[in-house]
């Protein structure tokens, strides 16, 4: 019986599907492309956003219209945090929740042996332990993200994510050594440990992200280990100093912002202010060599005036960030913030939103032009059109002009900049 995947959102949810997907092939199933004929179709959905849940909707709805004889199932965090929007949407058979995702094959088996439609959504609670399957392999050839750390006690006042994780939960270090030397047996060279608030992983139980970090690095075919996005205020000078004591650590840190003004971060119900964010960022620039720091921006949040976005705009522009993801805010229902006085226009969002991403890439093209003249260590990914790709360990992506096919980690003098790639001769 063949399966095929649609993968909605983050990296974890990525790494879910790929847990998923090689449970099933253990139990016999074969697993296919989603554009290909398939006897289940199965949507790891988001819902970060109200668009998410649009999204998952059409995607479901796409398979049963397309493929009215196969099965249509219904994961992740949509149904999770928003079951009566899964028990709704009649174009799928089965809907579950990311709770549950272990179970897939037992409700796929159900419902060929005419159980008829399975609506089984198992909420999170306090105490639940750290729960899935593991990965041997993943989508990309030479680096896989590992999850090791799930949910989120935070509670920002814009995201319903705590509800759709529940609480932190975090792999146990027995079973992430497991996993990892599946995945160097396996070829792969770099590892990206990722979470729901990754910077709180051990928080539930003893040791902390370093112990993580270490134990991938032990592998003697582990060249990189990388971080996932991250939470400033989970980032002690403890954790500072282990990780730079790790040679294999790439000095590559996404670490949240949402807002540079602190009125505004306040609203959030962040856990931190701009003045200990911009500490951070100093004390990580001074314990790494080549450090890069990206972020997420939100503008428009409900309540900023004019004078709170240019407060976060000029506090973007004095850390640097090498790179930023910005993003108006949307509305998500069933949080704090959706019910906020004060919502910003969507035009208005548009435009801070067009303003603040000017200054981002501004930004961002000075560091890739800095590059210009180093010579760096890049990480081989793939090849195509005469260019080998891949990124260096601060996660500066090159492309190496080159007649054959080049693999591993190679010595890269940077020549020159091409839109978001740095150029460069072996």
């Amino acid at each position: 019986m063949k399966v095929a995947f649609h993968t909605l959102g983050c990296k974890v949810n990525q790494y879910e599907s790929q847990a998923m997907a090689q449970s099933l092939e253990k139990q016999g199933f074969t697993v296919v492309d989603s554009s290909d004929k398939a006897d289940v179709y199965i949507v790891n959905s988001c819902t970060v956003t109200a668009e998410s849940d649009r999204k998952t909707r059409q995607t479901v709805r796409k398979f049963k219209k397309t493929h009215p004889e196969s099965i249509v199932v219904l994961t992740g965090c949509m149904p999770q945090a928003f079951p009566e929007y899964g028990e709704k949407l009649d174009e799928a058979d089965i809907v579950i929740g990311n709770k549950s995702n272990k179970m897939l094959g037992e409700y796929i088996n159900q419902y060929i042996n005419g159980s008829g439609r399975i609506f089984a959504v198992d909420m999170h609670k306090t105490g639940d332990i750290f729960t899935g399957d593991t990965i041997s392999s993943f989508r990309e050839r030479t680096r896989a993200s590992v999850k090791i750390e799930d949910g989120c006690n935070r509670f920002c006042s814009y995201c319903i994510i705590p509800y759709a994780r529940g609480r932190v939960r975090s792999k146990p270090l027995d079973e992430l050594k497991n996993e990892i030397a599946e995945l160097e047996k396996n070829g792969f060279s770099e590892i990206v440990l990722v979470g729901i608030n990754l910077s709180a992983y051990g928080t539930d139980s003893t040791g902390n992200i370093v112990d993580a970090v270490k134990l991938a690095a032990s592998f003697d075919g582990i060249k990189r280990v990388r971080l996932g996005s991250l939470e400033p205020d989970h980032i002690t000078d403890e954790i500072i100093d282990g990780l730079a004591k790790i040679p294999e650590f790439c000095p590559q840190f996404h670490i949240s912002l949402q807002s540079g003004c602190d009125s505004t971060l306040k609203r959030m119900n962040r856990h931190y202010d701009s003045a200990e964010y911009f500490e951070l960022c100093q004390k990580l620039r001074s314990a790494f060599d080549g450090t890069t720091i990206t972020t997420d921006v939100m503008v428009g949040f409900p309540g900023e005036t004019w004078e709170d976005f240019e407060t976060s705009l000029r506090f973007v522009e004095k850390v640097g960030f090498e790179k930023a993801h910005v993003f108006p805010y949307s509305i998500r229902p069933g949080t704090p913030a959706a019910k906020m006085a004060d919502q910003i226009e969507k035009s208005e969002k548009e435009k801070r939103a067009a303003l603040m991403s000017a200054a981002a890439e501004k930004i961002r093209k000075d560091f890739l032009e800095n590059q210009i003249g180093k010579t760096l260590e890049v990480l081989v990914e793939e090849y195509h059109d005469g260019y080998a790709q891949g990124f260096t360990a601060n996660y500066t992506p090159v492309r190496i002009a080159c007649c054959e096919n080049l693999h591993g980690i190679i010595k890269t003098e940077i020549t020159a900049v091409d839109g978001d790639f740095c150029i460069g001769t072996i």
